[in-house]
């Protein structure tokens, strides 16, 4: 929990540091989904994000509130993974 809140307040300061025009939250719906970090916590990294940076929540499950709050919501189909054939986990891709 703890590493999910560093992580979420990491992402704050870049987003409030004038040096990126996009912020992307990888899996952050996945951690809301198992309590890592609370929805309104995301809600209010959100509401104080600066008009010219592009903020990009992914993970499944994502909460009805930030749904509502998007722009803009897609779903990815799996159609074929590398997992399926037996590549687990790869360092700095999904570890």
């Amino acid at each position: 929990m703890d590493q999910a809140r560093r992580g979420l307040e990491r992402a704050r300061r870049a987003m409030l540091s004038n040096q990126y025009d996009i912020i992307i939250l990888d899996e952050v719906n996945v951690a809301v989904w198992f309590d890592l970090i609370t929805t309104e916590e995301v809600i209010e990294l959100l509401n104080d994000r600066p008009e010219n940076v592009e903020v990009v929540l992914t993970g499944r499950r994502a909460p009805e509130e930030l749904i509502k709050m998007a722009d803009l919501v897609s779903e990815v189909k799996e159609i074929k993974h590398y997992y399926n054939r037996g590549v687990k986990a790869r360092n700095g891709i999904e570890r």
